[in-house]
């Protein structure tokens, strides 16, 4: 591990010694200074050394209350400068303290005590050694104050520049996480959709065709080997769409298989045949002028007729039903009805049906109501738009 971020974080852990570090060197040069003389060194004045102590002696807590800490050190820096004119690193404790104020405190509190005390260390330097206030020694300190707060407020705001960066890093990375974890999740309601209406349609049709096989297997082989025909057509369709749907699920560069395509309005009469051969009487009618239908719309409007006549030939005990395709200027209008008796037996479902075509229909900005209607029987009834808007494409794929 690199040294220097052990330092970093042990000196992070231990906020104290970290604040009192630059008072350490301060200390060792004000009495390295003071032993210096003409021609020799001699003894350092300890006085001085002990005072300059006492001046940095609060920046122990300078990241604690960094505006009491620059108050205090710049009382006893002046305090020194008086006693002590000839010592050259005074008013040192003071910048670190300006500089401190000027990283944690706010802009206005660190450039007004900033320039308070400039205006201060300049005065009684100025005075202290028969200076002009204009002079250039005393300009100097004045600089020095300025530059300290300066330089603080540099720090602070580069601080706060990372901080702003790393918060929208950060941000970004939930958003993205979050807009992934919903696309997933419509992803797999859509699978689900997919996948309950081409396996509750194909197997119902297959379930009620075997019923019609077994029943005539001994009466009428011939309509039996029919309806064993029309199994192995269904089942075979079941598969191409499962396999298709499945396909979904693959990445970009996984070897293609076997895909059936999206089923469409012009698979209409296939769809049909299929419920036909299991006994159900259905007819199919067409109003208004035919317009050409965005592909969501198409399939969203042939799983809502595959879904409608599922449940009539489960749930309903119906032998008829009836599709209306009404092609409005904007709109197409899909209504499956049927004969069904009030009361009739219901068979186990899950209501996942319904659920799935009114998502299907919401996420292309249309509608669907479904009930019994008054003279009987039951109504599904779809209101799908001709044409989709960007946001209704997003939200269909």
């Amino acid at each position: 591990m690199d040294v220097r971020n052990v330092c970093r974080q042990w000196l992070a852990r231990h906020d104290r010694v970290r604040d009192m570090l630059p008072a350490v060197p301060l200390i060792v040069i004000t009495a390295a200074a003071t032993a210096v003389g003409t021609s020799a060194w001699h003894e350092p004045h300890w006085g001085e050394v002990v005072w300059m102590g006492l001046s940095c002696a609060p920046l122990v807590v300078r990241s604690r209350w960094p505006l009491q800490v620059a108050l205090v050190t710049l009382a006893g820096d002046l305090t020194l400068m008086t006693i002590a004119s000839h010592t050259s690193l005074t008013p040192a404790a003071s910048l670190i303290a300006l500089y401190t104020l000027a990283t944690l405190g706010t802009r206005r509190i660190a450039w007004t005590v900033g320039l308070v005390a400039a205006l201060a260390i300049t005065g009684v330097y100025a005075a202290t050694h028969a200076e002009s206030v204009v002079g250039g020694a005393s300009l100097l300190r004045l600089d020095f104050a300025i530059a300290a707060t300066a330089l603080g407020r540099v720090v602070r705001s580069r601080r706060d520049h990372l901080a702003e960066a790393r918060a929208r890093v950060e941000l970004a990375e939930r958003t993205q996480e979050q807009e992934a974890r919903r696309r997933v999740s419509e992803e797999r309601v859509r699978i689900a959709r997919d996948l309950h209406d081409v396996v509750a349609h194909h197997i119902t049709l297959v379930n009620a065709q075997a019923g019609v096989a077994h029943h005539l297997m001994r009466t009428n082989p011939d309509q039996a080997y029919e309806a064993l025909a029309h199994i192995k057509d269904t089942s075979r369709a079941a598969l191409d769409e499962l396999r298709a749907t499945v396909g979904l699920l693959r990445h970009p560069d996984d070897a293609p298989g076997s895909r059936a395509p999206i089923p469409r309005l012009a698979d209409l009469d296939t769809l049909v045949s299929g419920f036909r051969a299991s006994g159900l009487v259905v007819s199919v009618d067409v109003t208004g002028t035919a317009a050409p239908l965005a592909p969501a719309t198409e399939l969203t409007a042939y799983r809502i007729i595959q879904e409608a006549l599922t449940n009539t030939h489960k749930h309903a005990s119906a032998s008829r039903a009836t599709i209306l395709l009404d092609y409005g200027p904007h709109l197409l209008r899909v209504s499956v009805t049927d004969d069904g008796r009030p009361g009739a037996p219901k068979g186990a479902g899950t209501g996942h049906g319904l659920i799935g075509m009114h998502e299907r229909a919401v996420a292309i900005g249309g509608t669907v109501t479904a009930g019994p209607r008054r003279d009987g029987g039951f109504q599904v009834l779809a209101e799908l738009p001709l044409s989709l808007t960007d946001t209704t494409v997003s939200n269909a794929s």
